[in-house]
């Protein structure tokens, strides 16, 4: 067996690991577990971190499972948060889980024929019948209240950090997630259960559940909660989470994220969200020490990070966006991106619009009295003149020149440059 800890351990992957679990995995093949929030139809890179654990697990020879809370997802965990989760229907949770699946897909191996092939598991169809009456005696009474509330997460709600107190709900959530290892452990021979640091306390009420009722020893392991080197919370920028789903963060804005990322950063997180091996992640780490500021470690984590979540094509694509802002992009290049993308390049940029009825017009018209791209004909005739003005990257050489619907990008952009830096765009309206 590779040896699972060991692989986490170098990696910066391990917060707490209750005493026995390296061993218990060195033994031979078991399956464990990591419960996933399915309150959005969406992972995003803040999941990874438990994602990437379950492909080491599989990787090691080990069976992964994947929880997602169909059940608990309609209470809400209270773990380190001041405020309880809205709660989810039926219908909303079945969407979310099978939208959830096909993006653990692209990381664990869930179809193939090999005896730790990864699970998809929903809390839900174990919970759904299962009476509170029944919950409370069978389950409830193996767990003393004095236990729950030693509970950091349930101290500090009860502690006056939140204003509204802990509802009976949220106090109960360590039970359920207590019970989910306990059904877990019994029908699918799962020993260990694996999550963030601030799961550690549910995670191990799960463990002495299994002791309590069955006898048997269970394991428990947290990662890191990640951090950014300047104390800003991973994976948020001013839009909100990087998500997974193309849709809701494009390829070109995930694979940005991962190459504005700190010299710092970039040596933590290359460790954590790839599976290149130590002796490629020290090299190059090293090959980075020796130029900073070709940013080589940061390309490196993008293309990995990137490749593995949205492809190799979306990749190169992404790449080729990059280079419209800061490389000797192409025409071709640029009216070859899509919609989503060919804005989220150039987002920010001052935006004018202009009727469609108005086309074709001449070059200085467009730029110096349809829009304001130049504040007089007179300088953008100058301009023109001393090779300084760009329509989707193809110089402008005749002051009269004239732009029809065939330089439409997507049939309703023109993206005029004036000099090196400054970029325009022209919305067709």
């Amino acid at each position: 067996m590779k040896n699972f800890v060991e692989e986490l351990r170098w990696r910066g992957m391990i917060q707490d690991i209750m005493p026995g679990t390296e061993e218990k995995l060195m033994e031979g093949s078991t399956a464990a577990y990591v419960g996933i929030d399915p309150t959005a139809d969406s992972l995003h890179i803040g999941h990874m971190v438990s994602i990437m654990i379950l492909k080491h697990f599989q990787n090691c020879g080990h069976k992964p499972i994947a929880l997602v809370g169909g059940a608990t997802g309609m209470i809400g965990d209270p773990s380190m948060k001041s405020q309880e989760r809205n709660l989810l229907d039926e219908e909303t949770l079945n969407h979310n889980v099978a939208c959830i699946k096909a993006q653990l897909s692209k990381f664990l191996d869930f179809d193939s024929d090999v005896e730790n092939k990864a699970e998809l598991v929903n809390n839900y169809d174990w919970m759904k019948n299962f009476s509170f009456l029944d919950f409370t005696r069978d389950i409830g009474k193996h767990i003393t209240v004095n236990y729950m509330m030693a509970k950091d997460s349930v101290k500090k709600r009860l502690s006056g950090e939140a204003r509204d107190g802990m509802s009976f709900t949220e106090f109960t959530y360590q039970l359920l997630q207590g019970y989910d290892f306990l059904y877990l452990y019994e029908h699918k021979g799962c020993t260990l259960q694996m999550g963030g640091a601030d799961q550690w306390g549910n995670i191990t009420t799960g463990s002495e559940l299994i002791r309590r009722i069955l006898g048997k020893e269970a394991f428990a392991l947290t990662c890191p909660l990640i951090t950014k080197a300047d104390g800003g919370k991973f994976g948020k920028t001013e839009k909100g989470n990087i998500w997974l789903d193309p849709e809701r963060t494009s390829p070109y804005q995930f694979y940005q994220f991962w190459l504005n990322v700190s010299d710092s950063d970039a040596e933590k997180y290359i460790k954590i969200f790839t599976m290149l091996t130590k002796e490629e992640i020290d090299a190059a780490i090293a090959q980075h020490a020796e130029a900073p500021e070709r940013r080589e470690l940061q390309k490196l984590l993008a293309k990995e990070v990137t490749t593995m979540v949205h492809g190799a094509a979306e990749y190169e694509n992404a790449v080729a966006a990059s280079q419209m802002l800061f490389g000797n992009a192409t025409k071709d290049a640029l009216m070859s991106l899509d919609e989503k993308t060919f804005l989220a390049v150039f987002d920010g940029v001052p935006t004018f619009e202009v009727a469609a009825d108005k086309f074709p017009i001449g070059i200085i018209d467009l730029l110096a009295a349809e829009s304001q791209v130049f504040p007089s004909k007179g300088e953008c005739r100058k301009m023109i003149q001393a090779n300084g003005v760009s329509i989707n990257k193809e110089k402008v050489a005749d002051i009269n020149a004239q732009i029809g619907s065939e330089s439409f990008i997507n049939g309703k952009y023109i993206l005029a440059q004036k000099g090196k830096k400054n970029y325009f765009i022209i919305k067709i309206a």
